[in-house]
């Protein structure tokens, strides 16, 4: 999806570097790479926001200063402020899941707002919305940092785009019917001297049984040759080996 189609995220009165890098990684993390800054306390560039990024280089490289919120949003079709409060201000309150769909479904430019960190977003700010984002929350303790806020809004986003979900091991293909064949028979010739497939009128209905289990977990040629390595342990004779 193009840059200029993903929403933006637009930082309002940023504190510290380490939680603007944060929230640069959690932004990336789902795809969303264009940050806005808005009066930033400690000036921009920050040293302090690189090793907080852990690797998101590209959208701190990227990040644009503002000297207003109204101008960090001027071509934004829709803005999302997020809060727990409404602050005086009438506006529609949406979960960040329902302003996804929104987004999915319209064209333009759409923005998430985010205030300093000890204050939130002042009414100002606010004002500027199409509408209020929050989610459920315990109320007894409502205290998300920078960069959780950031990855729940760019979460419920990129749920509505085509990101890979990575595996936690990177997956063989099964293995070829020739190998499994293989497996099978040579479980079966172990099998059958010990009498695992009597009586005799059991024996087709026996052999369909097991043939299901091991063709069933889609064995990979490593597992095969793991499995065909214990088979052939089983059948070697004892005494060969003092």
């Amino acid at each position: 999806m193009a840059d200029t189609l993903k929403p933006v995220v637009v930082l309002i009165r940023p504190q510290l570097g380490e939680n603007i890098g944060k929230a640069a990684r959690a932004m990336l993390n789902f795809g969303l790479t264009e940050m806005r800054l808005v009066e930033p306390r400690d000036g921009w560039p920050n040293p302090s926001a690189g090793p907080a990024a852990a690797g998101a280089d590209i959208v701190l490289e990227k990040a644009k200063v503002y000297s207003t919120t109204a101008e960090a949003v001027a071509d934004c079709a829709r803005v999302y402020a997020t809060t727990v409060r409404k602050r005086g201000v009438t506006k529609p309150v949406l979960t960040p899941e329902q302003a996804a769909r929104e987004m999915a479904g319209n064209v333009g430019r759409s923005a998430f707002l985010f205030g300093p960190e000890r204050s939130g977003l002042e009414t100002e700010d606010v004002a500027l919305a199409r509408a209020i984002l929050t989610v459920p929350i315990n109320p007894d303790f409502g205290s998300l940092n920078l960069a959780q806020a950031v990855i729940l809004c760019a979460y419920e986003w990129s749920k509505n785009e085509q990101l890979v979900q990575p595996t936690h091991e990177e997956l063989l293909p099964p293995a070829p019917q020739e190998e499994l064949e293989g497996l099978i028979e040579h479980l079966e010739r172990l099998l059958d001297p010990k009498g695992y497939f009597l009586p005799e009128a059991r024996a087709d209905a026996t052999r369909r049984t097991l043939r299901g289990v091991l063709t069933k977990p889609g064995w990979n040629h490593l597992e095969v040759r793991t499995l065909r390595g214990v088979l052939s342990s089983l059948e070697r004779d004892p005494r060969k080996l003092v």
